[in-house]
């Protein structure tokens, strides 16, 4: 009974979502927690997820130095996010 009950509880949730039109933006905020893991360590370090905007995944970078760096490696950095969520919700990156 009890599993039953939870198997029903998901089913609910993920009509829920669905009739929202929320599931795009839920796997696009998965990115947030993924972030640290996705890029590594040492970018993580000096960059943070802000905000999505129309799929755009805007980050705060805290040198210009970086920002540089990150711009000429964005297509990797997209690469790596797309293949972390097994998805392509996040079609852009923007660093800022």
């Amino acid at each position: 009974m009890k599993n039953s009950s939870v198997q029903a509880f998901s089913s609910v949730l993920d009509s829920l979502i669905q009739n929202l039109g929320i599931r795009t933006k839920l796997e696009q905020y998965s990115i947030f927690e993924l972030w640290a893991e996705t890029v590594g360590e040492q970018i993580a370090r000096v960059t943070a997820p802000e905000r999505i905007e129309n799929g755009v995944l805007i980050v705060r970078v805290s040198a210009a130095p970086w920002r540089t760096e990150l711009v000429f490696r964005k297509k990797e950095v997209l690469e790596k996010i797309h293949t972390a969520m097994k998805s392509q919700v996040i079609t852009d990156i923007r660093f800022r």
